[in-house]
């Protein structure tokens, strides 16, 4: 399973869609359990993959290299807004089989949303640790909001050279705020003039690649549902949240998401006093996904936002207006895909991404 652990709550960028202010009322803004007792829980998980997360988890590097050091765990990865990953040496970086670093696009579109000076911090650290010798999965993981225009920004980080990501992932800055739709002066009309239209011209742009270079480019959401569309495979809930993937608080507590710690639905135990194999299945995806006829494509996208419907029942069905035209583009170009499959221009096995959780949660 999955082990997010928040290494501290604490980051150092306050960004549009965040505002950088843990309240240490909800959970300490840093670990106050003893990691001792961290080992002895994860160890009961012979598949355990550990995921670094935060506020900003190399603020904290003396404790990644505790933990790294110390816990066995089948595969490493972080969350990271990048700016300290020249903290690190090679012999802990090559530990990190993924490492995901938060970057929304174009350098203009970055720096509003994540503070001037950051898109260049990130591009030149990336190039240090591949410097360095790092040869993992890099992925850029994009906040996506109103100054986002999905195809420039994603065909932006996907076509970089130096340095290069390996993958590009997106969420959309919908579902978590409340009020809602605070950030937008218009969410409908970005929604249907600006993002939807964007990813008819990535989808087709993707196909392109595959079509006149045989390359499958590395767009998460892509991938992952083209799979699906391929294969014929039943999915559900993609991110792993309360299935396989589980996040352990700085005080030690257990919850189904990351981004939950306010609400006591999502708590599901402790490292002392819960094992491993009580933890799946405990919160389940309900209401009006269960009755959509996308769901087995989609998988029920958010567990967190079809939990609260912080923006009500008509902000949640819009959103999710927006993965049934992602999923629609992509049924739309599936024969021809398949069609180079059969021709062994590309292969299916392009498409087996991610191969294990990596946190990537492939619905945007």
């Amino acid at each position: 399973m999955l082990y997010f652990i928040i290494v501290t709550r604490v980051c150092n960028l306050r960004c549009k869609y965040c505002g950088n202010d843990p309240d240490p009322s909800v959970e300490p803004l840093e670990i106050n359990y003893s990691l001792d007792d961290l080992k002895r829980f994860i160890e009961k998980d012979s598949d355990a993959i550990i995921c670094f997360y935060g506020g900003e988890p190399l603020l904290r590097v003396n404790i990644i290299k505790w933990i790294i050091d110390n816990i066995k765990a089948k595969k490493f990865c972080i969350q990271t807004n990048g700016l300290f990953l020249d903290r690190l040496e090679l012999e802990y970086l090559e530990k990190f089989d993924t490492i995901l670093v938060s970057i929304d696009g174009r350098k203009e579109v970055t720096d509003y949303y994540r503070g001037t000076g950051t898109y260049d911090l990130v591009i030149k650290n990336i190039r240090k640790i591949r410097r360095k010798g790092y040869d993992g999965d890099i992925i850029a993981r994009m906040a996506v909001s109103e100054k986002t225009d999905i195809y420039s920004d994603v065909k932006h980080l996907i076509e970089l050279k130096n340095p290069n990501f390996d993958h590009v992932h997106w969420q959309l800055d919908a579902l978590w705020d409340l009020p809602p739709k605070q950030r937008y002066k218009d969410f409908d009309l970005w929604v249907d003039t600006i993002y939807n239209a964007g990813i008819t011209k990535l989808v087709n742009y993707w196909y392109e690649k595959m079509e006149q270079e045989g390359k499958v480019l590395g767009i998460v959401p892509f991938i992952g549902i083209m799979k699906t569309l391929l294969t014929g495979e039943k999915v559900y809930l993609r991110c792993g949240a309360g299935i396989d993937a589980f996040t352990i608080t700085t005080s030690g507590r257990i919850i189904a998401c990351p981004v939950a710690l306010e609400f006591d639905e999502f708590y599901l135990g402790d490292i002392w006093t819960t094992e491993p194999y009580e933890l799946p299945w405990k919160i389940k995806i309900g209401g009006p996904c269960l009755r959509c006829e996308y769901n087995f494509i989609c998988g029920g996208r958010c567990l967190f936002a079809n939990k609260t419907m912080l923006w009500g029942i008509e902000g949640f069905e819009k959103v999710c207006e927006t993965v049934k035209h992602l999923i629609n583009e992509l049924i739309r170009i599936k024969p021809r895909v398949q069609d180079l499959i059969d021709k062994g221009i590309i292969s299916i096995d392009d498409f087996n991404y991610p191969p294990y959780n990596n946190s990537t949660e492939i619905i945007p």
